[in-house]
């Protein structure tokens, strides 16, 4: 989450207009994250988060979040949901931007996950697979996996070595070596493609809410999985922490077994996990638009676990009980 776009209390009080949701209490920016504009509403009728969505949001994408949420919730998936104007819009217009009003779930995310958060994340990302299953109304292709890396790194250009000496070059040995072994026969199905701790609430020690589905898309089921394990399991020396690994995949996999074919990919799903996050990094670092309420997130951070992935040898590797030597 972020601000990207200004909104005036006028514009705003227009736009509630059309809600039954009260009277305009109070509102502020939140300025986590780094891709939409994002505001806490107070009203009469409680608490919610206003979303703007900024360029890099297709709007033609965004009937497929509000129906992912929807669908997710009647699945019993405790997630933030759509509010409908009178007239049962979920989707408006406010200051120049797509906007949509959603629920506001209670928790707080974790900044150290312990092993216990990781299984916990472990079975809810497995239940939130299966509860995607029959979700057919909407299909999105992932527009940030294989396909999508090379454009990324294009935008980069030799400007990557200004962050990393030797960079470029580093990114460019790696997209070549994905891009020929990428798998597309494994299990596909609706994935976050973000769940990242931050969009991850616990209450009382329990998971209490997943956030933040504008990633969401159809993708590989382990490729979802291969983002939480580099988005969970390292510790902020850069090492990978194995008993995390090993409560993540075993509670994924009490939930939802993974087959031997996406253990076996799991190595190179995460090095394509990593890439994908350091790539759009690493362009918003170079890009960040002036004045905006925006912390770019350090690229850094997965050119390290990057280089961890291309060091593993076995699925074993990452804490999972079976699988062959590559």
């Amino acid at each position: 989450m972020a601000v990207y776009t200004d909104v005036s209390p006028e514009e705003l009080e227009a736009f509630l207009a059309t809600y039954d949701l009260g009277r305009l209490r109070a509102f502020k920016g939140i300025a986590e994250g780094v891709e939409n504009s994002n505001y806490l509403l107070q009203t009469e009728a409680g608490s919610f988060i206003l979303t703007l969505y900024e360029k890099r949001v297709n709007p033609a994408d965004l009937p497929f979040f509000v129906g992912l949420m929807e669908h997710l919730a009647t699945r019993g998936i405790d997630c933030p949901q759509p509010v409908r104007n009178r007239e049962g819009v979920a989707l408006g217009t406010l200051a120049g931007r797509p906007a949509l009003i959603a629920t506001f779930l209670v928790g707080t995310s974790v900044r150290r996950p312990t092993a216990a958060n990781c299984a916990a994340l472990g079975s809810a990302l497995a239940e939130l697979h299966k509860a995607g299953a029959d979700f057919t109304a909407f299909h999105r292709a992932n527009a940030l996996s294989v396909a999508g890396w090379r454009p990324l790194y294009e935008q980069a250009g030799a400007r990557a070595d200004t962050v990393a000496p030797g960079l470029s070059a580093l990114i460019a040995d790696e997209l070549s070596v994905l891009e020929a072994r990428w798998p597309t026969d494994l299990p596909g199905g609706v994935i976050h493609a973000d769940l990242f701790p931050d969009n991850v609430f616990f209450t009382d020690g329990r998971l209490s809410g997943l956030i933040d589905f504008y990633f969401g898309c159809n993708d590989l089921l382990a490729y979802d999985v291969a983002i939480c394990l580099n988005a969970w399991c390292f510790e902020p020396d850069g090492a990978f922490n194995q008993t995390k690994g090993r409560a993540l995949l075993a509670a994924y996999q009490a939930e939802r077994p993974l087959g031997a074919d996406e253990i076996a990919a799991l190595p190179l799903l995460a090095r394509g996990a990593a890439l994908r996050f350091l790539l759009t990094r690493l362009v918003d670092w170079l890009n960040v638009p002036p004045g905006a309420l925006v912390r770019p997130h350090d690229p850094l951070e997965y050119l390290r676990k990057l280089r961890f992935h291309r060091s593993v040898t076995s699925p074993r590797d990452y804490g999972i009980m079976e699988g062959p030597t590559l």
